[in-house]
C-alpha cells in the first residue's frame, strides 16, 4: 500500500520475484541495490520512469521447503520501508515539512497579537514558542526535500523533473541568499530592539508576555534565515558540475 501511495503505481505486489521485463528498459533504469530491496527498486524506478507494468494473476501455493523462511518480519520489513521512504523525498520530507511549517505559521499569526481562548483553554506565549519551533523544523524539512530530490536526480536515482529545474531557476543561489540574509538581519534587529527596551527599564524586570512576543519571532527569523543561507550554499555544492575521468 505504501509503495502504491508513494509512487502512484497500481502494482499490487512489490516482492514477487517471478518477473519478465524488457532487457533494455531495465538496464536503462541503472538498478543499484544488492539485497532484498532490488525487487522493490525495480518497481519503484519503473514507476518513476513511466514504464508499463502489468500483473498476471496467479495462484499462491504453500511453500514446500522444509527449512524455515530466511526473511525476518521486522528486520527485513524495516529495510523495505526504509528504502521506500528514502526513494520518496516527497513523503519523507516535503509533506511533513509543509504540514509543520503551515501549522507553525498559523499559530504565530494567531498568537502574535495576543492570547487566544478556545472554550476553557487559553493559548498564549508558550504555544507561540512551539509554533516557532514548528516553523523552524518545517523549514529545515522542506529544505531537505529539495536537496534530497536534487541529489536523487543528479545520481540518476530519479528521472529528470521539470519542477525541480523550474525551482532552481526561480530560486537561484543569489535570491535565496538575499532572502535568508534579510530574514536574519530583521531577526537581529528585533533582538537589538529588545535590548533597548531592557535598557530603558534599567536592565530590570520586563513584561514576560510582551517580550516573548518580540523574541520568539525574532529568533525564528534568525534561524530560518540562516537555514536558507547555508542550505542555498549546500544546494549549490550539490549542483556543481564534476568532470568525469
Amino acid at each position: 500500500f505504501i509503495g502504491r501511495l508513494f509512487f502512484r503505481t497500481s502494482c499490487g505486489d512489490f516482492h514477487c520475484g517471478l518477473r519478465g521485463f524488457n532487457r533494455e528498459a531495465i538496464l536503462a533504469l541503472d538498478l543499484q541495490t544488492t539485497g532484498m530491496e532490488f525487487a522493490s527498486e525495480m518497481v519503484v524506478k519503473a514507476a518513476l520512469n513511466g514504464l508499463a507494468i502489468t500483473e498476471v494473476p496467479t495462484v499462491l501455493h504453500k511453500d514446500g521447503r522444509s527449512r524455515p523462511p530466511h526473511l525476518h518480519t521486522w528486520r527485513d520489513g524495516w529495510r523495505h520501508l526504509r528504502f521506500l521512504l528514502m526513494f520518496s523525498p516527497r513523503w519523507l520530507f516535503f509533506y511533513p515539512g509543509a504540514v509543520l511549517f503551515l501549522l507553525g505559521f498559523a499559530g504565530m499569526a494567531v498568537l502574535l497579537p495576543g492570547s487566544l481562548r478556545v472554550g476553557g483553554v487559553e493559548f498564549d506565549v508558550h504555544t507561540l514558542l512551539l509554533s516557532g519551533v514548528s516553523m523552524i523544523v518545517g523549514t529545515q524539512t522542506l529544505l531537505f526535500a529539495y536537496l534530497a530530490k536534487h541529489y536523487c536526480i543528479a545520481h540518476r536515482l530519479h528521472p529528470q523533473d521539470s519542477r525541480i529545474h523550474a525551482l532552481s531557476g526561480v530560486f537561484s543561489l543569489e535570491k535565496v541568499l538575499l532572502a535568508g540574509s534579510t530574514l536574519t538581519v530583521c531577526g537581529i534587529g528585533m533582538v537589538v530592539y529588545s535590548l533597548f527596551i531592557w535598557k530603558h527599564h534599567q536592565f530590570g524586570e520586563l513584561d514576560y508576555e510582551s517580550m516573548m512576543r518580540l523574541l520568539v519571532p525574532s529568533s525564528v527569523s534568525i534561524v530560518i534565515g540562516l537555514q536558507m543561507v547555508f542550505g542555498a550554499f549546500l544546494a549549490g555544492i550539490l549542483g556543481l558540475s564534476v568532470r568525469s575521468r
